[in-house]
């Protein structure tokens, strides 16, 4: 039995008490509270989002309302099939089928009783299409853009910014048409240039009256969404207040948290039961050594998600019995680059695009191509960590030429009309003259990079990717450009100058997390569930088993098994509320 420390003060109780303000812990919340439940949120941050205020805000939610209403309606067989395929050993039977079951029921909740709005993602396909029954359409969804105008300023004092790396001048851009529309601009478009006008001149106005974007998409409509919804059911946030401590009863069960308050130390009460969902371990450094491949010191590791994803609730489970359960990975990898800024900082940008576009390859100090570019961040970065020479630090080169750099982006260099100039100046964009050059300015083998690219625009004049299939999928021919042919995902690369940006390995968080049971209770040593806690998000152990199968396999499970938990504590025997 766990007592507050002395010198606590004593809060006021709640039934449910929820640790982390991210897709998971709101997601049980706004369910909490729908089911009749007084809910408490504590967020260490002084704003809430966690790394999913940051993302793309896409989540995999097969089978759902929105799937059916595109005239998709595939069996759960089919959706199993593929995961069983794709995850192999690590495949839980138990667990993907409490996933699939509750995903569209989720979906249901949100969009019809809350804020929470979403738009399906009708041409998202599964990453693996040469797999059994792998999805090709209508099984992701995304929040629904909305306006901050629209939501009441205390839930806007809440919202995390937009991740600058990610967006343009401080404005999100979302997948599909409006990211299309930026990227046509580039190419002198009459329609794409109407469209990037007016919505970045929106956005100079909202700069110019409210300090801030108030243009959420992606992630940070997701949360703004979620945010308005927990509000509208009366859950209390609190920000600035991470909690330190679990308290139990004589039982073993868990009865409150201890957390640090701007206030000072302050106990609450959980009748019914606590949720971690606190962001996981991506910024424990310890974490990382022991757990990601090729990080010695942990510090050989770069992530995206917030400095307070620091593995704080996964150790809070652990003081009451919790068990860390890992599958094939230990992280949601995807490659990043190193942005210099003149201010002395140096941001961190996930390569999540470029890698797809027609003309540009990925390759190694040896100069070879390493992997399909063009399928998901998480095979890139589990590919260089197998090809990167045993003898130095893991990185690739991502590498176009000056044709590419004109249309796309290379990392975080943008395409016509914006300048490259900043970009070669910081050292971010590497510029030469010829391969050999640019070979010589990264530390490539310079006959090696010669022979990569003389191959692959063989095969991209042909179409065919003869190493590793590059195109070959809808996953792969979506992400490219329909205006090339005969592959959209394949261009030679023979006009100079050539540049290349350096890639290293990064995450958007961790799939390593407590293992917890199909109503997302966590599991002590023996397998057996502790009385009254819960875990969701990252701080659970990835239902995916470590394995990256489509996009939104994050978010899509965080939502889930939060309305899961959510649900289960309004109806759990152990608490108040049943």
């Amino acid at each position: 039995m766990m007592s507050p420390p002395k010198g606590t003060a004593a809060g006021p109780a709640f039934d449910v008490i929820i640790v982390g303000a991210g897709a998971g812990g709101l997601a049980a919340a706004v369910t909490a509270a729908h089911g009749g439940a007084s809910v408490l949120v504590l967020e260490a941050a002084d704003v809430c989002g966690g790394a999913t205020a940051w993302s793309g805000g896409w989540l995999w939610a097969p089978r759902s309302m929105l799937a059916k209403a595109e005239g998709v309606d595939e069996s759960i067989d089919d959706v199993k099939a593929y995961l069983q395929a794709a995850l192999g050993s690590d495949y839980n039977p138990v667990r993907v089928d409490a996933f699939l079951r509750a995903a569209p029921e989720m979906i249901q909740f949100f969009q019809t009783q809350t804020a929470m709005k979403f738009v399906p993602g009708s041409h998202i396909n599964d990453i693996y299409g040469d797999l059994p029954h792998a999805g090709t359409g209508n099984r992701s969804a995304g929040a629904k853009p909305i306006n901050a105008r629209r939501l009441s300023r205390p839930v806007r004092a809440l919202l995390r910014g937009q991740l600058y790396e990610t967006s343009f001048l401080g404005m999100g851009i979302m997948a599909g048409a409006d990211l299309g529309a930026f990227l046509a601009a580039a190419r002198g478009d009459l329609r794409g240039i109407w469209h990037c006008t007016w919505r970045v001149g929106l956005h100079l106005f909202d700069l110019l009256v409210h300090r801030r974007s108030m243009q959420l998409v992606n992630g940070g409509a997701l949360i703004g969404r979620l945010l308005q919804s927990a509000e509208d059911a009366g859950v209390d946030i609190r920000v600035s207040s991470p909690a330190t401590e679990l308290l139990t009863g004589e039982q073993g069960q868990v009865t409150g948290v201890v957390a640090r308050t701007p206030d000072g130390s302050r106990t609450f009460t959980a009748r019914a039961g606590v949720v971690l969902a606190a962001g996981g371990f991506p910024n424990d450094v310890a974490r990382r050594a022991e757990r990601f491949p090729r990080t010695p010191t942990g510090t050989e590791h770069w992530t995206l998600a917030p400095a307070t994803a620091d593995g704080a609730g996964i150790t809070l489970g652990e003081s009451v019995g919790g068990v860390l359960s890992q599958g094939a990975a230990a992280g949601a990898w995807c490659p990043v680059s190193l942005v210099p800024y003149r201010t002395g900082r140096v941001g961190v940008f996930p390569h999540i695009m470029d890698r797809a576009k027609p003309g540009s390859v990925g390759v190694v100090s040896t100069g070879r191509r390493f992997v399909n570019e063009a399928n998901g961040y998480y095979d890139y970065v589990a590919a260089m960590f197998e090809a990167a020479p045993d003898n130095e630090s893991v990185q690739a080169w991502q590498i176009g030429d000056s044709r590419f750099v004109r249309r796309f982006p290379l990392g975080m260099a943008k395409p016509r009309p914006v300048p490259l100039f900043p970009y070669r100046k910081s050292g971010y964009l590497i510029r030469a003259r010829t391969l050999g050059e640019l070979a010589r300015k990264c530390g490539i083998d310079e006959a090696g990079l010669i022979e990569s690219i003389r191959r692959f625009n063989a095969d991209a004049r042909r179409g065919v990717d003869t190493e590793f299939s590059r195109g070959s999928t809808p996953f792969n021919r979506y992400g490219g450009d329909p205006g090339t042919a005969p592959n959209p995902s394949l261009a030679p690369i023979e006009k100079g100058p050539f540049y290349a940006v350096r890639v290293l390995p990064g995450s958007f968080g961790t799939f390593a997390g407590l293992a917890t049971d199909d109503r997302a209770r966590v599991l002590n040593a023996d397998g057996a569930p502790i009385p009254r806690l819960y875990a969701v998000g990252a701080d659970q152990a990835n239902v995916m088993g470590g394995h990256y199968p489509a996009g939104g396999v994050n978010i899509g499970p965080a939502l889930t098994f939060g309305f899961v938990a959510g649900r289960d504590l309004t109806r759990n025997e152990e608490g108040s509320l049943a």
